[in-house]
């Protein structure tokens, strides 16, 4: 009798759920296009955010702990939005920056910038969902966060950074895109695509790092970090940034004519207050 009731409780949930899986299975990649973005309108929107500074959002981190946007000022920053239950795009997208990241910062420097992904998917892009997500996707980075914010601060997060999303019957649709922060915090560039490379993201970030700010070095190790990556260049064969040795000549070049033309103007001082004094004697 026991056994009776429950081959009649698993076959009343059997069919209970194949009108659902019908359901799902009959949705084509044609009806989900028809929930997505306005593509037009999300590049506007997206582009639109160059040189604004989104607001202090609060978050916290994989770990729990409560951080503000603000604290990641005073480097370049690379922002991206993903959500955790996404089984394809994120994940690819992500290994994409991820392997972008690696090539950078083995150039660049470990500490030259930092990375931000913010799980927009809320509250299921918890804290333990983003830790989670990070173990499968290798990213193990102490420059790298990952950040869950407030679920009613996500539009307004989402509108600062310019990036678009819309619920549809198989997830999300949204703008694939990193955001390329200055030290102060102003968005910079817009990088778009599931396939980040270094090329892409690494010379929006190296104008960063070369720029008049980045130029006033505090120690002599800063300087020969900023010369190094000055003097970098990206190489499509290897997939990475090289050491560019005409850029180390022209700087040696640079160099010696400042300096010859130093000893030129010192030389002439002194020829003519040598013949100032003849005169005057």
């Amino acid at each position: 009798m026991r056994l009776r009731r429950s081959l009649g409780w698993l076959l009343g949930a059997l069919l209970w759920s194949l009108p659902l899986c019908a359901q799902q299975g009959a949705i084509t990649e044609s009806q989900a296009r028809a929930f997505g973005l306005d593509q037009n309108a999300a590049l506007q929107l997206s582009q639109s955010r160059l040189g604004q500074v989104p607001s202090d959002h609060l978050f916290r981190d994989q770990n729990g702990q409560a951080v503000r946007l603000g604290q990641y000022r005073g480097k370049p920053l690379l922002v991206n939005f993903i959500y955790t239950g996404c089984f394809k795009i994120c994940p690819t997208s992500s290994r994409a920056l991820r392997r972008a990241v690696d090539a950078m910062r083995d150039r660049f420097g470990v500490n030259q910038f930092q990375v931000l992904s913010i799980g927009f998917n809320q509250p299921d892009d918890s804290p333990l969902a983003l830790r989670t997500f990070a173990a499968q996707q290798g990213i193990d980075d102490p420059n790298w966060a990952l950040l869950a914010p407030r679920a009613e601060d996500v539009p307004a997060l989402a509108a600062d950074f310019g990036f678009s999303y819309v619920p549809t019957p198989l997830g999300f649709d949204h703008t694939l895109q990193v955001s390329v922060i200055d030290a102060d915090g102003r968005i910079h560039a817009q990088v778009y695509g599931d396939a980040f490379g270094p090329d892409s993201l690494g010379e929006p970030l190296r104008q960063l790092l070369t720029g008049a700010a980045a130029l006033q070095p505090s120690s002599f190790a800063d300087l020969i970090d900023k010369v190094r990556i000055l003097c970098s260049i990206y190489d499509p064969v290897t997939g990475k940034y090289r050491v560019n040795y005409s850029m180390y000549l022209e700087i040696a070049g640079g160099l010696t004519f400042i300096l010859a033309m130093l000893v030129f103007v010192v030389s002439e001082w002194r020829a003519r207050r040598a013949l100032l004094r003849t005169r005057a004697g």
